[in-house]
């Protein structure tokens, strides 16, 4: 992973952004106009898998009894639990990715759609477990392009008792990326790519389309 991206719009807290060749790999058939439905809902979970892995890679782990077939051991799991949370709806076929590496984690719902007039979000659904002090939130959302949703989406996850959240995406634009860290300096970005910016649409470019119309076939 490495830290940086396009210098164009000034952002003061860079995100991490994972290189591995898999995830680039993954990202270039997103980009793709031609990737039918069903693949780009799969290479979007296969990233969310990934990216989730990285996003985690300093987690702490903790000794635990464990019976083998043959002899008890003291063996490592994770030291805290996972709350994984899909801005919806594009950020569920994310978010499968990343209950595919953390199977025992909770999860919540988070509904904000964008005015499209305005372009900020709108919320319409919110269903999260209780207790979100006591473990490692990780947002789930493939575009970061305005920061609108991302913005109000953490500010629900803290108002909801959240201490540590990781914003988990594919994409970002600088002016996303500012905006959400001028307004949560202290949670993580983790992407696969930063892109030049945004459309007179407040649109991604070169970006990859609306993920949600993209991943379940609506546009």
């Amino acid at each position: 992973m490495r830290r940086g991206g396009p210098a164009r719009f000034y952002i003061e807290a860079m995100p991490t952004l994972i290189e591995h060749p898999l995830v680039q790999h993954h990202l270039t058939f997103l980009r793709d106009r031609d990737t039918p439905v069903s693949a780009f809902r799969e290479r979007l979970r296969a990233l969310g898998r990934l990216l989730t892995y990285e996003a985690i890679r300093g987690a702490e782990l903790a000794l635990y009894p464990t019976p083998t077939p043959l002899e008890r051991m003291d063996a490592p799991r994770l030291k805290e639990g996972y709350t994984v949370v899909p801005i919806l709806r594009a950020g569920l076929a994310l978010a499968d990715g990343a209950l595919d590496v953390l199977p025992e984690a909770r999860v919540g719902h988070l509904g904000l759609a964008r005015d499209e007039a305005t372009l900020r979000p709108d919320a319409y659904y919110e269903n999260l477990p209780p207790d979100l002090a006591g473990g490692h939130v990780l947002l789930m959302d493939p575009m970061l392009a305005t920061g609108g949703s991302a913005v109000a989406a953490t500010r629900r996850l803290i108002g909801r008792g959240a201490r540590r959240v990781t914003l988990i995406g594919v994409v970002g634009a600088p002016e996303g990326v500012a905006a959400f860290e001028r307004a949560h300096p202290d949670v993580p970005v983790v992407l696969a790519a930063l892109d030049r910016g945004l459309n007179d649409r407040g649109f991604i470019v070169p970006g990859l389309g609306d993920a949600g119309d993209r991943a379940f076939g609506t546009n």
